[in-house]
């Protein structure tokens, strides 16, 4: 029983990673060109995001996610002030001419706290997760307060899976590429992450001023 709690929760957490919005191209433009352990890292934040919206939605953490909702527009704005500068950032850099430096521990640090901000900015991922476990029968008297943990790590283990399959194989297909097609996919990166940016900006003031 308990080892079949943690499996649907690795499988909740695959399901709700493998949709590639904004984080997903942003743990992938830095594996391929600040290196996999930096993609992975970036990974892990939001995996670990992942892995509080799980606690929230299995623990019924009601408080929790009322202050989320209650926020969402401003997280929304938040979001979208920090993709527009990291799209922006993308299309001016150009791609390192040789080897990935390795990134030192405090930049590292920052890429796992951005995707953990970027990801916990969109309470509608907390949507999904109730939706989910409800249709598992995985919340509310159902579960315990150790089940919920136990689900809790497989979903933080099923998301960290599918980030590190994606970071290990942007990786390594970054090392196949020129550097011409490097920079077209650097700007391609870049110019998704502006749109998104933009697009959440757009919602924003359609959401206060319309």
């Amino acid at each position: 029983m308990v080892f079949a709690f943690f499996l649907k929760g690795v499988a909740v957490g695959v399901v709700i990673a493998i949709p590639v919005g904004p984080v997903g191209i942003l743990c992938m433009r830095r594996a391929l060109f600040d290196g996999r352990l930096a993609g992975l890292v970036s990974g892990l934040g939001a995996a670990t995001a992942d892995a509080f919206f799980g606690i929230i939605a299995a623990s019924g953490l009601t408080a929790v996610s009322g202050l989320l909702f209650d926020y969402k527009e401003w997280l929304r704005l938040a979001a979208a002030g920090f993709l527009v500068y990291i799209g922006a950032a993308a299309l001016r850099a150009s791609p390192p001419p040789g080897p990935v430096q390795p990134r030192g521990r405090e930049t590292l640090l920052a890429d796992f706290a951005s995707t953990f901000a970027l990801t916990i900015t969109n309470p509608v991922t907390l949507l999904v997760f109730l939706a989910v476990f409800a249709a598992l029968g995985l919340s509310g008297a159902a579960i315990t307060f150790g089940r919920a943990l136990i689900l809790v790590a497989g979903v933080w283990t099923g998301s960290f899976l599918w980030w590190l399959l994606l970071s290990v194989g942007a990786g390594i297909f970054s090392q196949f590429l020129a550097p011409r097609h490097l920079q077209v996919i650097n700007r391609g990166l870049g110019g998704l992450l502006l749109i998104s940016g933009f697009a959440l900006l757009g919602v924003f003031l359609y959401a206060h001023f319309a």
